[in-house]
């Protein structure tokens, strides 16, 4: 039985590699693989946080940006961003409105999921870097835009 927890154990370890040997950051339901290169950045930013946390994280940020943007403008940010649907289901419910920063309603969000508020100022850069890459240079601004530097 140990033999074969063992094996068990070193297949899982074996397929969360990708063909070049890098370690795969385990999906969340709805997100998918392909966010890795957000979600191992994010998480190691978040100090560590489960991929669980670390996707509600992005969720929270990419829930706040489709609060203050234009529909337009967050279609360009979530066309950008593969599994959007799955990151903003993964952000934990906000019951007061935005404040005029939108830090509190983060600060409030990383708390439900167990980060510390102090996280957001990590998270935010390493988000909107991310958008950037992937969505260019305009896209990331906009997103970059909604919060304080």
């Amino acid at each position: 039985m140990k033999r074969m927890l063992f094996a068990g154990a070193a297949l899982v370890a074996l397929l969360s590699l990708t063909s070049d040997g890098q370690s795969q950051v385990p999906s969340v339901p709805g997100v998918g693989g392909a966010n890795s290169a957000l979600m191992g950045p994010l998480g190691k930013a978040l100090g560590g946080a489960t991929p669980e946390q670390t996707a509600g994280a992005a969720g929270s940020i990419f829930g706040l940006a489709k609060s203050r943007l234009s529909p337009g403008d967050f279609g360009k940010v979530s066309n950008a961003v593969p599994g959007m649907d799955g990151l903003l289901g993964a952000a934990p419910p906000v019951n007061e409105p935005p404040s005029p920063k939108g830090l509190d309603s983060l600060s409030s969000s990383f708390t439900k999921l167990g980060l510390k508020p102090d996280m957001v100022s990590k998270a935010i850069p390493i988000v909107t870097q991310y958008v950037s890459k992937v969505g260019g240079p305009q896209v990331g601004q906009l997103l970059g835009g909604l919060f304080p530097h």
